[in-house]
């Protein structure tokens, strides 16, 4: 198998397409392209962690890297010590994926997420380890790397998540339940709120190795509504397997995503006159009522291609601090490098307990969401004129919509797909005009 990355790290069915060889020789070609000196390796709860984050330590200390395996831990608090310690690091984890699937994201120092460009130079790297080549003689005798335990860094995230998110602020007064998915976050989520003061319920909080998202979570958030309903809570907050991203339910039982999270903190943070640049950056799957709702509070949104590394990418170079994507990854980059489902959550239920609002009466302010209707046309064209091919039908389905609506057509990156979305005021209209432009696609496809 060639190990490509996609839009976070690289990913398959552990021991099977992420084989403890690639781990070796992606720990390898990490040294060769970031450098060496200290490495990091975290790991989410899957049984398949510890072997493959085995075999990345090994090539790493193979090309003489000091790695500390620093054990289960969310891959923001990964990225944190990463940041503070300013070395490279390591995330053994499939996020949301099911069971059986697992990954490896890596940061380079400082915790920043890796750019298309050094990306593509590990794929080169780690294809020439694969082929033979060396490209040089592997350090030997006291140049050897070394591997060691440091589990001092889980508690130093947590004191991250409790003293320095919202400014010595308590969450006194508030019912939370909170599930862990079975993941990273199964040891950190309760002991993160209870020191602030919630009043805390965990679910999915005990990992046997296997049971990782599975039916709980992000991406199966049903339980945790009922939770919430069946405990009175204020609020619900759903972390997936790694914990870097997370969904909200209000007191009702109803279903936040990442669109209204970050529209509430972003206008929570304008009229505290602390959003920079009165700016929040989303990806171009931002839900339209997002940006109805953004330009009516004063807020200007700036679109990125889909992927939270392009949000952070945006949010550096314009100096902006809020963004994220509406599947809950949300970056709050003066307090981290990347998303984290915990400081997120903190940060929201920190805006409940600061306003004395209900979580449903701040998201109805923030936006209403329009109808959004996707559909995956797969082809068997990948020609990159095949949008262009379609630009007339296109065209028309926009005019028909007018404000009301908005068309995007995006090919995949990963398969031999093109994702057409239809927002429209209402389901019916959104799904027709989406069914018309899948079949223009696969006329024009040829399919």
């Amino acid at each position: 198998m060639t190990l490509k990355f996609g839009t976070d790290g690289v990913r398959g069915v552990a021991n099977r397409e992420l084989t403890p060889e690639l781990a070796l020789e992606l720990g390898r070609a990490a040294v060769r392209v970031l450098g060496g000196g200290r490495w990091l390796i975290g790991r989410d709860t899957r049984a398949s962690g510890q072997l493959l984050a085995a075999a990345l330590a090994a090539g790493l200390a193979s090309e003489g890297a000091e790695v500390a395996d620093i054990g289960v831990l969310p891959t923001p608090g990964v990225a944190h010590a990463s940041a503070v310690d300013q070395v490279g690091a390591a995330m053994i984890s499939a996020s949301h994926n099911p069971f059986p699937d697992n990954g490896i994201k890596l940061f380079a120092p400082g915790g920043r997420k890796l750019t298309d460009e050094v990306e593509e130079r590990l794929e080169a790297e780690l294809a020439a380890l694969r082929a033979g080549d060396d490209r040089g003689a592997r350090p030997e005798g006291g140049d050897v790397g070394t591997i060691g335990v440091d589990d001092h860094l889980r508690d130093r995230y947590l004191a991250h998540l409790t003293t320095d998110v919202i400014d010595g602020r308590g969450l006194n007064g508030l019912r939370v339940v909170v599930d862990a998915a079975n993941g990273a976050a199964s040891a950190f989520a309760g002991a993160a709120l209870g020191r602030l003061g919630a009043d805390v319920v965990v679910i999915h909080d005990l990992p046997d190795g296997r049971n990782i998202n599975e039916g709980c979570g992000s991406t199966h958030p049903e339980s945790l509504q009922a939770a919430v309903l069946h405990h009175g809570a204020d609020a619900g907050l759903a972390l997936d397997g790694d914990a870097d991203r997370v969904l909200a339910v209000d007191a009702a039982g109803e279903l936040l995503d990442g669109d209204q999270i970050i529209g509430i903190c972003a206008i929570d943070r304008h009229r505290r006159g602390r959003l920079a640049n009165d700016t929040v950056v989303v990806t171009v799957m931002s839900n339209l009522g997002f940006r109805q709702g953004m330009a009516a509070a004063g807020i200007q949104v700036v679109d990125t291609k889909v992927g939270d590394r392009y949000v952070l990418e945006e949010l550096d170079r314009a100096g902006h601090e809020l963004g994220g994507e509406q599947s809950g990854h949300v970056i709050f980059r003066d307090l981290a490098s990347t998303g984290d489902g915990l400081l997120t959550g903190i940060s929201l239920l920190d805006v409940v307990a600061r306003s004395g609002r209900s979580l449903a009466d701040l998201a109805a302010e923030a936006m209403t969401r329009l109808p959004q209707v996707m559909i995956n046309v797969r082809t068997t064209r990948r020609d990159p004129d095949l949008i262009a091919a379609v630009a007339g039908p296109v065209a028309d389905a926009e005019a028909r919509l007018g404000d009301a609506g908005r068309v995007l057509l995006r090919p995949s990156g990963t398969e031999p797909l093109v994702r057409v979305m239809v927002e429209a005021p209402t389901d019916a209209e959104a799904r027709a005009v989406a069914e018309e432009l899948a079949a223009a696609v696969r006329s024009a496809a040829g399919d």
